[in-house]
């Protein structure tokens, strides 16, 4: 049987970065977001360098209902690894944040995360797959007007470690769960977050990866053992890591 990576959020930046580096490797993709028109010009892409099996999933995931729609899609296949990568994020101060925005943001940066995360491990918790969230480097270090946003990926980081640990101490489990933590990456995040047409990452930052760069850092993640791949925000070095937030056991870790 086939076996598929699923990545949510694959339309544009980070998650049309990693289908295409995925499908450099030969994988057999499942590529979902809203915007048909984009993912069907990505599977073009795609396409024209590698013989791999796309298949596209239209899905709006700031409703948990279409998440669970979107899971009964999924068990249709076998999945290698599931990489939940949709979310947005808000540059605002809290007094002065969009409650619409920022509940839709909630409901995609945690709440459909969570659904689909909770799914993928009770299908494949004793299966060798990977469950790979997106984070942000916001989701270790609180950054000025952008609370919400850091709260809801410290609520990713943590979900994601803390799994990481569930699954360490379960003998019988193959499954890996990891978390990456980009800093800023020019991708459409900053137009979201702003809620402008443009946005200028050169202006706003000294610093920043491309969506490639970032798609790399995320092979490098998928082919160790390690739970954490972070950027440094200050050297934007890229490194692995195993869980940053302290668990409030000891155990003996497997040996991988």
């Amino acid at each position: 049987m086939k076996r598929y990576i699923a990545i949510t959020g694959a339309s544009s930046g980070i998650g049309a970065a990693a289908a295409k580096a995925f499908a450099r490797r030969g994988e057999n993709l499942i590529l979902i977001a809203r915007r048909g028109e984009l993912l069907e010009e990505l599977k073009g892409e795609i396409a024209k360098f590698a013989d791999v099996d796309v298949v596209i999933e239209l899905c709006d995931l700031s409703k948990q209902e279409n998440a669970l729609l979107l899971w009964q899609k999924l068990e249709k296949f076998e999945l290698k690894a599931l990489i939940n990568n949709a979310g947005f994020g808000d540059y605002n101060k809290v007094g002065e944040q969009n409650l619409d925005k920022i509940t839709q943001m909630i409901n995609l940066n945690i709440i459909s995360l969570v659904t689909l995360s909770t799914l993928f491990t009770k299908k494949y918790k004793d299966k060798d797959t990977q469950l790979i969230n997106i984070s942000s480097i916001g989701g270790y270090k609180i950054v000025p007007n952008a609370v919400t946003y850091c709260a809801s990926k410290f609520f990713v980081s943590a979900f994601s470690e803390g799994l990481y640990h569930e699954l360490a101490q379960d003998k019988q489990a193959k499954m890996q769960a990891k978390v990456l933590a980009p800093a800023a990456t020019k991708t459409e995040f900053g137009m979201v977050a702003t809620s402008k047409e443009s946005y200028d990452y050169d202006k706003a930052f000294k610093k920043y990866h491309t969506s490639e760069q970032m798609a790399e850092f995320l092979l490098r993640l998928y082919d160790s053992h390690y739970c954490v791949g972070s950027v440094d925000r200050d050297s934007f070095e890229f490194s692995l890591h195993q869980p940053k937030f302290d668990y409030a056991i000891k155990y003996e870790p497997k040996d991988n």
